[in-house]
């Protein structure tokens, strides 16, 4: 069985965007106050989760150092409160001649709960995000975790309280190994590191033993951070080996067991908790679009307008699009930067376009790029933009302009009043909760 869900009018589009990371929810929210609220358009959320969390905090709600229920955002709550409609489910299926999309039956607890969905839309924007890569790896699947979702995050997390229990009821070391040196495998490794330290505080601590937790790093590059400058790279090494992180370089990972990694020489890295965080696709989820035009890593290839490829009325932005701009030998990196300035293009030009004005190209400002090692450091650089052209930063500088990127995400999505109210709830919260998740 099948239901349509209604649709809009020919004065009232309908607006149907299908992913609520940090592109999908700031434009959902943007379109909603300046065309929903007016009734000018019909402004619709689709999600298969019912809950927002700002991705690049993932690791932090993995180690447990953040709350990550006092930072997620209801969907439901914040499209009543931003004039749009949220719509929970997964897309299985495009009927682009029909112009509608299907969201596969829910179940919950091997119990159908809703049955396949129709959801008609006039405008179409995917921006559905990125997942990392295991590039078919064997033995990956079954046996590490991604920290690519809220869920993911948690499910890591619950894994990593339990296994410490247990090691320091035994008098044991836990061994994690995280294959991949980007940015999100350097910031997971020192928020672990940090996790640690301030579970010893609480007696998650091995008497006679200096430290509970080996963490390993391994990067098939020489070098981690391959996407940063290298003096980003060398200094964040140098710091995670401070705190004790072995990180490995030049090593290619064959497999994935339950005992650990296997190397291509034949070692096997001991690893109780393997993480995978290497390589970069598009969500598992573009499959179900048929028909539209994709790179290797599943993306979908857009014009200058943010436009798929061949289609008029289909956007895409964020992590699953590509777009090369013009005299560029790459296309634009899966970034959160590049996601939120195409989410700001299209919330500018798009009302205008439904009004039959032309989409202008978009045009990607670089404004630098920072890894942030936890508490203990954080490294980048400037933009090619101002008077610091590509200057590199690191210290305190470097966490405030680091911590002040996710501060802007809030402000654009809540506005002042309520982000000065949220802000000080973090504050309060942390003078009576543990500074660590312990339930």
């Amino acid at each position: 069985m099948t239901t349509r869900l209604p649709g809009g009018t020919a004065d009232r589009p309908r607006i149907c965007i299908v992913g609520g990371g940090v592109a999908g929810l700031s434009l959902a929210s943007y379109l909603g106050e300046h065309l929903g609220r007016k009734s000018l358009a019909r402004v619709t959320l689709v999600d298969r989760g019912p809950t927002h969390v700002w991705k690049p905090m993932l690791h932090t709600f993995a180690a447990g150092t953040w709350d990550i229920h006092q930072q997620e955002i209801k969907f439901l709550a914040h499209a009543l409160s931003h004039h749009f409609e949220y719509v929970p489910g997964a897309v299985c299926d495009l009927d682009r001649a029909q112009q509608r999309i299907c969201l596969a039956p829910m179940d919950v607890a091997g119990e159908r709960i809703m049955d396949t969905r129709w959801l008609d839309y006039d405008v179409l924007i995917l921006a559905f995000g990125s997942c990392a890569n295991d590039f078919g790896t064997p033995g990956v699947t079954e046996h590490c975790h991604f920290i690519d979702s809220q869920r993911q995050a948690e499910g890591f997390n619950e894994q990593l309280r339990a296994h410490a229990a247990r090691c320091v009821m035994e008098g044991d070391v836990l061994d994690i190994a995280i294959v991949g040196g980007g940015a999100t495998g350097v910031e997971l490794a020192a928020e672990l590191s940090r996790a640690q330290q301030l579970a010893d505080g609480y007696g998650y601590s091995v008497p006679g033993v200096q430290r509970t937790l080996k963490l390993t790093l391994m990067e098939g590059a020489e070098r981690i951070l391959g996407a940063f400058p290298e003096r980003v790279a060398e200094s964040a090494t140098a710091q995670l080996r401070r705190l004790g992180v072995e990180v490995r370089t030049g090593v290619k990972v064959v497999g994935a067991e339950r005992a650990g990694f296997r190397l291509a020489d034949g070692e096997l890295v001991p690893a109780t908790l393997k993480v995978w965080a290497a390589g970069v696709k598009a969500s598992s989820a573009l499959t179900a679009l048929s028909g539209l035009e994709t790179n290797g890593a599943g993306q979908l290839h857009v014009s200058s307008s943010l436009q798929v490829v061949g289609e008029d009325t289909i956007f895409a932005l964020g992590d699953c699009a590509c777009l090369q701009p013009a005299g560029q030998a790459r296309p634009l990196p899966a970034t959160a930067q590049v996601a939120n300035q195409q989410a700001l293009h299209l919330m500018k030009h798009l009302p205008r376009w439904l009004d039959g004005q032309a989409i202008p190209p978009f045009e990607f400002r670089d404004f630098g790029a920072l890894v942030s090692l936890s508490d203990y450091n954080a490294f980048g650089t400037l933009g090619r933009l101002g008077f610091f052209k590509g200057g590199f930063i690191k210290g305190r500088f470097a966490q405030l302009s680091h911590a002040w990127i996710y501060r802007r995400h809030q402000l654009e999505l809540h506005g002042l009043w309520r982000c000065l109210v949220l802000w000080a709830a973090e504050r309060i919260n942390a003078l009576v909760q543990p500074r660590i998740r312990m339930d």
